[in-house]
C-alpha cells in the first residue's frame, strides 16, 4: 500500500513530506493506522546529527546507511492488520508506542530492567527488529528507515508487537500519545530512577514535555517543593500549572532558591532535561544536589561531549549519585498502563500538556515552535480519532 510521511533524507533536515511504499505485517508484526506523534527533540537531534547510528556499525550489521528515514519515536494509533502468528492484539485495538522494544526473555527483561532490552538497544539501526529486513521503501523502492523501529510521523506503520502497548480503547488516542516517550520518561526519571518520596525537595532542569512529566511525577509523589528551571518565560510560568511550586531561569538562581527552601541542604533528586545537555548542565546539577541525593540526566547529548567536569572530591566524600535513564527507566507493559491509570483519574494532565495540534504537511513548521520554545508538547493530528 501507500501512505505518506515525513522523512529525513539526511542531517540538515528538512523533513520532507511524501508518499511511501508500505509492505504488508509478517510474523510478529502489525500495521498501525496513526492517530497522533508527538514532537521530541529526540527527532530533532537527528536531523541536526547530535544522535545517529555510526555508518561503520551499520556497514558491519551489513545494513544501510541510517538516512532516509521516517521520523517520530511517541505516538498512538489503531491496529489494522495482523502478520502471521500474532495473537495479543486484534484489529482495532488502540495502542500506543514503545520507543524500547521488549523482547521479554533476554536477561534484562528478565530481571525487570525492560528498558534495556537488548532488543530495543538498537532503536536508531535500520530495519525491522524482527527479522532486519524492511516494510518501509521509498517510491523508488530504496529500503527506508523507520526511526526507532516505529515511525510515528505517518500516516501508516509496521512494527513489531513489542513495539507497541494495549490501551482501554475509552482513552483518547491523541493525548495518550504522549504515553509513549514524554510521560514515561520524564516521570519516570522521578518516581523510579530518582527515587522520589513525599517531603523530598525536586529540582527539574529544563522544562518541556519530559521536564513536565518529571515535574508531574514530582506532585504525584509528594515532593514538598519542585523546582523548574527553564530560560524560556512561558515555561517557567507553564510549569507552575504542573506542580512546580517555583521557577527560575538559570541554574545559578535556583541555587539560591532550593539553599532557601531547604536551610541549605540542597535537593533530594536533580532531573537534568533540556533540549540538549552539556558538562556545565552535569556542573551545575551537581551542586544543587545534596549530600547523599541523585542526580538524574534524562536528556540527550551532543556525540561530541564526550567528558564533564565535576567537583571529584565533593561528589565522593559528599556520597552523591550521578544516575543514566533511557524511557525513565520505566518497564512499558507495566508502566504505560499505571500512567494512563492516572490520567484517567486526573492526577495526569495529559490534554494541559499539548499547546498546539498540526498537520503532517505542517510538521516543518512545528519544529520552527518547538525551537522557538513555544511548546511544551507539540503534536502531529492524523485525524482519526
Amino acid at each position: 500500500m501507500r501512505s505518506r510521511a515525513a522523512i529525513l533524507h539526511d542531517v540538515g533536515g528538512p523533513w520532507s513530506v511524501e508518499e511511501f511504499e508500505l509492505d504488508a505485517p509478517r510474523s510478529g508484526e502489525v500495521l498501525v493506522e496513526m492517530a497522533a506523534a508527538g514532537l521530541c527533540r529526540s527527532d530533532d537531534h537527528i536531523l541536526k546529527g547530535d544522535m545517529s547510528a555510526p555508518n561503520d556499525v551499520l556497514r558491519s550489521l551489513g545494513r544501510p546507511a541510517m538516512f532516509p528515514t521516517i521520523g517520530g519515536h511517541e505516538g498512538s494509533g489503531i491496529v489494522r492488520e495482523l502478520g502471521e502468528g500474532v495473537t495479543d492484539f486484534a484489529p482495532g485495538d488502540h495502542v500506543v508506542m514503545s520507543f524500547v522494544a521488549v523482547c521479554g526473555h533476554c536477561r534484562w527483561c528478565a530481571s525487570g530492567m525492560e528498558y534495556l532490552c537488548d532488543k530495543g538497544i538498537g532503536t536508531l539501526t535500520p530495519g525491522m527488529p524482527t527479522d532486519g529486513t524492511f516494510r518501509h521503501h521509498t517510491i523508488e523502492g530504496r529500503p527506508l528507515g523507520h526511526i526507532s523501529k516505529i515511525g510515528a510521523f505517518a500516516e501508516h506503520t509496521v512494527v513489531a508487537t513489542n513495539s507497541i502497548v494495549k490501551i482501554d480503547p475509552h482513552l483518547p488516542l491523541v493525548p495518550s500519545a504522549l504515553l509513549s516517550c514524554a510521560i514515561p520518561t520524564g516521570y519516570g526519571s522521578v518516581a523510579n530512577r530518582g527515587g522520589v518520596r513525599g517531603g523530598d525537595t525536586v529540582v527539574v532542569i529544563g522544562a518541556g514535555g519530559i521536564g513536565t512529566g518529571a515535574i508531574q511525577g514530582a506532585r504525584i509523589n509528594g515532593a514538598a517543593h519542585i523546582v523548574a528551571v527553564d530560560p524560556v518565560e512561558f515555561k517557567q510560568k507553564s510549569s507552575l500549572q504542573f506542580g512546580a511550586t517555583h521557577s527560575a531561569a538559570t541554574a545559578a538562581e535556583a541555587v539560591e532558591v532550593v539553599r532557601d527552601l531547604t536551610d541549605g541542604v540542597m535537593a533530594d533528586a536533580v532531573v537534568v532535561s533540556p533540549s540538549l545537555i552539556t558538562a556545565e548542565d552535569v556542573r551545575d546539577a551537581l551542586s544543587l544536589t545534596r549530600k547523599g541525593g541523585i542526580c538524574v540526566l534524562t536528556g540527550m547529548t551532543s556525540q561530541l561531549t564526550r567528558s564533564v567536569k565535576i567537583g571529584l572530591q565533593d561528589f565522593i566524600l559528599m556520597n552523591k549519585t550521578l544516575a543514566g535513564t533511557i524511557f525513565g527507566s520505566c518497564n512499558p507493559n507495566a508502566d504505560i498502563f499505571r500512567l494512563a491509570r492516572l490520567y484517567q483519574t486526573g492526577q495526569l494532565q495529559l490534554d494541559e500538556m499539548i499547546t498546539r495540534r498540526y498537520r503532517l504537511e505542517n510538521i516543518n513548521d512545528a519544529y520552527h515552535d518547538l525551537l522557538n520554545g513555544e511548546l511544551i508538547r507539540g503534536v502531529i493530528d492524523f485525524g482519526i480519532a
